[in-house]
């Protein structure tokens, strides 16, 4: 079951199964701190999923759509504008499955990232499975404003699949794949994600942060992020980095979470 709160930026606010609820909520932000955001307002991280468009890093911080309210065009439908584009959302629920299409329109040739910006409810025992040893691109690492590359599950000196317990440390990477499983004991959460209409890569950020972050009262958070694109800022973003809207002025891409119990 996934519920929404397309009033308030469209954020996902539950992803439940009759065991567990998989959203991580963030104890130290009252509700009213994200119910009054205004667009321009800096990020508020409540928790729970942000829609991250058109850009994730940069200006404006975690984008430009989180901060506005959406307009509900039906059950599961949810659209709102920002500037030249527009980001339609549609959620249904399929053999078990939450599957989440993204319709964008604007300019043909128009440039943007989409982040689902997922933070989870895990356990120190979490871990995530990526197949392969995909290429990562760690942000500001070794300093602030630089990159490392190398490969998962490498983070710059950390384990990027392993979720635990806190090691005061904190990442955010770029990892090229199309698919993750998130395995926390007996639960399993399978995600998959891919362009349909348009063209561009897709990727998928971990925000790693356990206990790393912000240097004056870190917390823990856990962002597994589906992401259309292959960089977190669309300023920087180089050619073939970004969605790019076909001759007809749209783009589609679709996400698919499916939750298991195992054993």
């Amino acid at each position: 079951m996934v519920q929404t709160d397309d009033a308030r930026g469209g954020r996902w606010t539950s992803l439940r199964t009759p065991e567990r609820e998989w959203l991580w909520r963030n104890p130290a932000v009252p509700a009213s701190a994200r119910a009054t955001v205004r667009p321009g307002d800096a990020f508020v991280d409540a928790g729970g999923v942000e829609e991250c468009f058109p850009t994730l890093r940069g200006e404006p911080d975690h984008g430009d759509v989180w901060s506005r309210p959406w307009t509900t065009e039906g059950p599961g439908c949810a659209s709102v504008r920002t500037g030249s584009l527009s980001l339609r959302r549609s959620l249904v629920v399929e053999d078990g499955a939450v599957v989440a299409t993204y319709d964008v329109s604007g300019p043909p040739g128009a440039r943007v990232l989409h982040a689902v910006h997922a933070l989870l409810d895990l356990s120190p025992t979490a871990r995530l499975l990526v197949p392969g040893a995909p290429a990562v691109t760690v942000l500001d690492q070794p300093a602030p404003g630089g990159s490392t590359r190398t490969t998962l599950p490498d983070g710059a000196g950390v384990p990027l699949d392993v979720l635990g317990p806190d090691d005061g440390t904190a990442r955010c990477a770029v990892v090229a794949t199309d698919r993750v499983d998130v395995l926390d004991g007996a639960h399993r959460l399978s995600l998959r994600w891919r362009v349909m209409r348009g063209a561009g890569p897709v990727s998928l950020v971990v925000w790693r942060n356990l206990h790393g972050w912000p240097e004056a009262a870190p917390y823990r958070s856990v962002g597994v992020e589906p992401l259309l694109g292959a960089a977190a800022d669309l300023a920087v973003a180089g050619a073939g980095q970004s969605g790019v809207l076909d001759i007809d002025g749209g783009l589609t891409w679709r996400l698919t979470l499916t939750a298991h119990r195992e054993g």
